[in-house]
């Protein structure tokens, strides 16, 4: 029996290339400023913050949500005199990863005072365990004191040195009705002929594992090397069968929309952003999981600005924005009622504020799948890589 996670325990625990959010008030010069290459110490005038596309409140966004005003990062500007340049360039933890460690193997920074990376993934744990994230300044976070109890201590960073949740979030499944009928399951969406070579699935080994290990009857939480292998055989066959167009990350959300895939594992809050009445999101049949991306502070990076910022988001109200904007799972205390003060309908959002049935049905994945070489290896090979 696969244990479920209920809403005591989580409470609402806290999913392309290159391209920078255009706000009017915001300086977009890559990696420009005085905000990444610092030694730490120094509060900067500019922050430099690498995220996932589909992961913060836009003009737009607020506007489906209700919201009106400057976006947070506008807020944060004016309140503090620090520009931000947002940069949506993290695509995937793998490949963002591929593309920083040289340099902070070196010792360098990267031109970045915030990434996020996910618990989902081995790489959030290398950044802290190679000594390449620096401890955030808490003395200038004392709205620390808003993340949620079942976030204070994850395995990657105990004592959360390092680390802040920026969101949570589920996976599942989401299809395009123009192309089909529902995907309500992992067996579906990897054996239907109707779907065979547009379907999608993620090069996150967690996410896409994951699932396939609960649609085998295994528990995710507790990976043994039979399940994981069961789980990769399935991925191969599929793969082997032209079922799988790509392994994707976040750059799934386009192809979706465009009725080039007819259905894919997806991210809740991708689908959310997404605002397409042709795109619906399922968890799937035999369940989901939660997934967190967390914050950090890689070498080079300012720590006072960054430490400034994470201060800034935890505030519950700046928090509620964020969440409504974005459509993903807040780790700040009281943010669902500050929602609400927001928009009167906030709390039938369930991919925001996911209902018991919802949660119900999560699970989480076995840390240590992440730091196993032979499953890395095995995960690489299934990719063809």
């Amino acid at each position: 029996m696969n244990p479920r996670l209920t809403r005591q325990e989580l409470l609402r625990r806290s999913a392309a290339g290159g391209a920078l959010l255009a706000f009017p008030s915001l300086l977009a010069a890559c990696g420009g400023g005085g905000g990444g290459g610092g030694d730490g110490g120094e509060l900067k005038d500019v922050l430099n913050f690498s995220n996932w596309p589909y992961y913060i409140d836009t003009p737009q966004s607020r506007k489906d949500a209700g919201l009106t005003g400057p976006t947070t990062l506008q807020q944060f500007t004016t309140k503090t005199g620090i520009k931000v340049n947002y940069y949506e360039n993290i695509n995937s933890n793998s490949e963002y990863f591929a593309t920083v460690q040289g340099r902070l193997r070196q010792g360098q920074g990267i031109g970045r005072d915030i990434i996020v990376s996910t618990d989902n993934d081995r790489y959030l744990s290398e950044y802290i365990d190679n000594n390449w994230a620096l401890k955030l300044d808490k003395s200038l976070i004392p709205n620390f004191s808003n993340l949620i109890p079942t976030q204070q201590s994850p395995p990657f960073d105990p004592n959360r040195e390092y680390t802040l949740p920026w969101f949570s979030g589920m996976d599942g499944i989401a299809w395009n009705e123009k192309v089909t009928g529902p995907v309500t399951s992992v067996t579906q969406l990897l054996t239907d002929s109707k779907l065979k070579g547009r379907v999608g699935v993620w090069n996150s080994m967690g996410d896409t594992l994951g699932l396939i290990m609960l649609e085998n009857g295994d528990d995710p939480a507790k990976v043994t090397d039979e399940s994981f292998d069961r789980a990769i055989a399935v991925v191969q066959k599929a793969q082997d069968a032209g079922q799988i167009r790509r392994f994707y990350g976040n750059d799934y959300v386009q192809p979706l929309a465009k009725g080039d895939l007819a259905a894919t594992m997806a991210w809740s809050g991708d689908i959310f952003l997404l605002n397409d009445p042709n795109v619906s999101w399922g968890i799937a049949k035999a369940g989901g999981i939660l997934f967190t991306d967390n914050m950090l502070i890689p070498t080079g990076g300012s720590v006072p600005t960054a430490s400034t910022y994470m201060n800034f988001v935890y505030d519950p109200k700046i928090a509620a924005q964020l969440a409504l904007g974005a459509g993903y799972i807040s780790s700040v205390k009281g943010v669902k009622e500050e929602a609400g003060k927001l928009n009167a309908d906030a709390a039938d959002n369930t991919l925001v504020f996911p209902t018991d049935d919802m949660l119900g049905q999560l699970h989480q994945n076995d840390p240590t799948m992440f730091s196993n070489p032979d499953y890395e290896k095995k995960w690489l090979a299934v990719q063809g890589k």
